[in-house]
């Protein structure tokens, strides 16, 4: 356990200053993200964080001195840091297989998919799509539960969810746009998805179940 928060706090360092390396101004036109001279300011899931400009930590607007988790740090800074300027999406939504440079981390993405958020929701679909509408997800026709999702407003997330049954049991895939990791690294991609499982059992009060 202690280990691992080192490694946390060693990561949050390391990324804390590369950070302080980007150009902000960049980052704040490319993105349309709103700012003042202490912070820049992004949403990530319906939750609004503040980057301090100044020394690069990040806080979440509601709740000042809550400690922020790993996958929404990682997902903030490696946003700022490994995007390309210019980058767009494609409008092409693929699994996470087929997303660049991602393959060697497929089967335990999707075996751990499956059981984020498979098995929580098997059987309480009414709640999956009462969660998926407070985190303002655009319904789509697929599965018995299909959303696109904002994790930033320049990352689209779709999932696409089937109830259990007697024959069958609950399945669910996420699908990112193709062009995803011109937005970040892809391994952070994981985080982006984690966060989602981790946001929708939380609005549907299933998170303490796991």
């Amino acid at each position: 356990m202690l280990q691992a928060q080192n490694r946390f706090e060693m990561m949050r360092e390391y990324w804390r200053e590369r950070f302080l390396e980007t150009d902000q101004a960049r980052l704040i036109e490319q993105f349309h993200l709103a700012a003042d001279d202490q912070y820049i300011y992004i949403v990530y899931y319906e939750q609004r964080y503040a980057v301090n400009r100044s020394n690069g930590f990040i806080s979440l607007c509601d709740d000042p001195g809550v400690e922020i988790p790993f996958g929404p740090l990682m997902s903030i800074y490696h946003l700022f840091c490994y995007s390309k300027p210019g980058a767009m999406n494609s409008g092409r939504f693929v699994p996470f297989r087929q997303v660049r440079g991602a393959s060697p981390f497929a089967p335990a993405f999707e075996k751990s998919i499956a059981e984020e958020l498979s098995r929580p929701f098997d059987g309480h679909l009414e709640a999956l799509r009462r969660a998926s509408e407070a985190l303002k997800g655009e319904r789509i026709k697929q599965g018995d539960a299909g959303y696109i999702f904002r994790a930033f407003d320049c990352m689209p997330v779709m999932m696409v969810f089937w109830d259990g049954d007697d024959e069958f049991p609950a399945q669910a895939n996420l699908l990112f746009d193709a062009n995803i990791t011109d937005f970040t690294h892809e391994e952070t991609v994981c985080c982006v998805a984690g966060d989602l499982m981790r946001r929708l059992k939380e609005l549907a009060g299933l998170y303490q179940r796991e």
